[in-house]
């Protein structure tokens, strides 16, 4: 399996691992870079630590590149990795008063300067409500440090996903 994945070439590899991190694409071109690979769990590792030491602008860029949770009015704007997860656990079947809802927590959490995050797989729309409801009231450093830690969540399931379904 690594054999295939180290054979990619720059195109190809770029576009399988160009969305691990949301519209991230200059993290795939400098994984790239790095191969080849020992193994899977190498790229996994390497991939997250080009994230993990990349500097604050460029974390607040990938944070500002999520899309916010449950907002039915850019269901279309969506990656197919996003609209995914966020089918995958109903939030593209709430109820009116679940999409308000959202949409006023979407707009409070602005106050941050970046999205609410939150690795949704696995969890309930009222699981991710509490939790949107709990994260909006933490003060800025935490949420952002919060929001990184989720973040890498995200393409740590991305990445296992990608492992399981294509190679």
């Amino acid at each position: 399996m690594i054999n295939k994945i180290n054979k990619l070439s720059k195109s190809e590899f770029i576009k399988v691992f160009a969305n691990i991190f949301e519209n991230a694409r200059w993290i795939a071109e400098e994984l790239h870079n790095q191969k080849p690979f020992d193994n899977f769990e190498e790229l996994s590792s390497k991939m997250l630590n080009i994230f993990e030491t990349a500097t604050k602008e460029k974390q607040l860029k990938i944070l500002n590149n999520h899309p916010d949770l449950a907002n039915k009015t850019k269901i279309n704007l969506l990656t197919p990795d996003s609209l995914k997860e966020q089918t995958s656990v109903g939030l593209d079947q709430c109820t009116e008063e679940e999409f308000n809802e959202f949409g006023k927590l979407n707009n409070s959490y602005k106050k941050f300067g970046f999205p609410f995050i939150l690795a949704v797989k696995g969890k309930t729309k009222i699981e991710i409500l509490n939790n949107f409801k709990k994260r909006i009231s933490s003060d800025p450093e935490t949420e952002f440090g919060e929001a990184i830690k989720q973040v890498k969540l995200i393409a740590s399931l991305r990445l296992e996903e990608l492992n399981n379904e294509v190679f």
